[in-house]
């Protein structure tokens, strides 16, 4: 048996350094008694407290909840019944239809939301909370797709061969077999989707109209002010959102795999 080399363990640990020590230091800060980043003067919650007051971050708020919610419901539908049918493909043009799912994702964020831009220019239609809802749905699609096709791949297609083979309708195929085997992939689409959408600037920066200002765009707005303890604490929610979303999803995963695979199915 091999010696595991001290040095692997030394770059992880440099590593989530690297990547979680600004995170602490921005909740840490959220709760310091003075507008001064680096110097502590002591816990307070008044900065939530206040942030909660505040008329305009409310609004952003809402603005990123209702266009996360609906992007995400349309997203998780679009983007499962584009992986059921495109599994149905042959094999030359599945992997073409593929690379354009795919696509999206790839693609650099600025040329997304530039392209999103000129198409809504063109087809004049203006700039406000439909437009960023439009824009979210064609990016997070991929995300579910890409999600759910690798679900599907590990599922197999012998439990429904033997569905239909005693009779079962394709409804019901759907039902009681497909289905319940890609759910934990449907819910960690749609969780993706979700956090991808909440989280977006880049894309939401050029469609988003003045009275759609979502939370990204408001913290840009107000960094380039200075970094200031309310937005530390904005900061700090956002984040523990992720981590209860990403809770979630380990949780109804792990439900998944511990459903049994076979199940008696009414005919």
């Amino acid at each position: 048996m091999k010696k595991k080399n001290p040095l692997l363990g030394i770059h992880s640990l440099l590593l989530m350094i690297f990547i979680y020590v600004p995170i602490v230091l921005i909740i840490v800060f959220s709760f310091n008694n003075t507008r001064l980043s680096g110097d502590w003067k002591g816990f307070t919650f008044q900065w939530y407290t206040s942030l909660l007051k505040d008329r305009h971050v409310m609004e952003a708020l809402m603005n990123s909840l209702t266009v996360a919610v609906i992007s995400t419901i349309a997203s998780t539908l679009l983007g499962t019944l584009a992986a059921l049918s495109l599994r149905r493909l042959g094999k030359r043009w599945k992997e073409g239809m593929n690379g354009l799912m795919y696509l999206p994702v790839i693609i650099p964020d600025i040329i997304m939301g530039l392209s999103l831009l000129v198409l809504f220019n063109q087809m004049h239609i203006p700039l406000g909370k439909a437009t960023v809802i439009i824009a979210h749905i064609t990016f997070s699609i991929s995300y579910v797709y890409v999600v759910v096709t690798a679900r599907l791949a590990g599922t197999g297609k012998q439990l429904e061969e033997a569905a239909a083979d005693l009779g079962a309708t394709g409804w019901k195929t759907f039902r009681y077999v497909t289905l319940p085997q890609i759910v934990p992939g449907i819910i960690s689409g749609a969780l993706i989707a979700f956090t991808m959408s909440l989280d977006d600037f880049m894309v939401s920066f050029f469609v988003a109209g003045p009275s759609s200002t979502t939370l990204p765009i408001y913290i840009y707005g107000q960094v380039k002010r200075g970094i200031s303890p309310e937005i530390n604490a904005l900061c700090t929610l956002l984040i523990l959102v992720s981590v209860v979303l990403i809770l979630l999803a380990q949780f109804f995963l792990n439900r998944g795999k511990g459903q049994k695979k076979h199940k008696m199915l009414p005919l």
